[in-house]
């Protein structure tokens, strides 16, 4: 296990967004590039090409929009400056997140969850704004093989829009290996995780992206 997993397991509740990623990508599971600032002048040092988004970075906050804590499209470092200005006035304790602004594709949502019959489950569906109101998802017990992911994706309704739908390029593979990731991290941590979102996950036709992580710990 690797030493970032060892040291993020130990905490409690909600993990920072920062920190939900770092223990993505310990798994291998790609995100967007992110940066952690606590003051304007971290600003300065930050290596993501514009636009960014900037958002709240917090173990306390869950829902990031519903206190207004996420700004996305900033164009350039003086807009991030009175972004971050206002952030850090409304939320002076919390540090932020500078994260990079990808281009929209196909959404899908994965996520983890303990069920009280089953125990850990992994669920898959068609992301973004759709997740809510279409209910069109699909669950396995942890851990799944490729045919379990498979037939995951076989019992979305929105499957077509991973399948070359109106020439939208978004490769259904990748979600089939993300899944397959997913589980294995599930498995390995099936005494520490209560519950895990990952929405939107972008699908290009040669890579996938996780966008926007929650995670929370036993």
């Amino acid at each position: 296990m690797k030493e970032v997993v060892k040291q993020l397991i130990q905490k409690k509740g909600l993990l920072a967004e920062n920190e939900a990623k770092d223990l993505l990508r310990a798994y291998g599971i790609p995100t967007t590039k992110y940066f952690v600032v606590s003051k304007e002048k971290d600003l300065e040092n930050i290596t993501i090409d514009f636009p960014v988004a900037l958002k709240v970075c917090s173990n306390r906050i869950l829902h990031k929009t519903d206190v207004n804590g996420v700004k996305l499209d900033i164009q350039n470092m003086n807009d991030l400056r009175i972004v971050f200005k206002d952030f850090k006035k409304r939320f002076p304790s919390e540090k932020f997140l500078v994260d990079q602004m990808v281009e929209k594709r196909v959404e899908v949502i994965v996520g983890l969850i303990q069920d009280p019959t089953f125990g850990l489950s992994i669920m898959c569906g068609i992301g973004g704004i759709f997740t809510e109101l279409y209910k069109d998802v699909a669950f396995r017990i942890v851990p799944i093989d490729r045919y379990d992911a498979e037939q995951m994706i076989e019992e979305i309704k929105g499957k077509k829009l991973l399948e070359g739908f109106r020439n939208i390029n978004a490769n259904k593979k990748l979600v089939i290996d993300l899944l397959l990731r997913v589980s294995k991290m599930g498995q390995e941590l099936e005494q520490h995780i209560d519950q895990m979102d990952l929405n939107p996950v972008f699908v290009y036709q040669n890579h996938i992206c996780v966008v926007d992580a929650k995670l929370i710990l036993k």
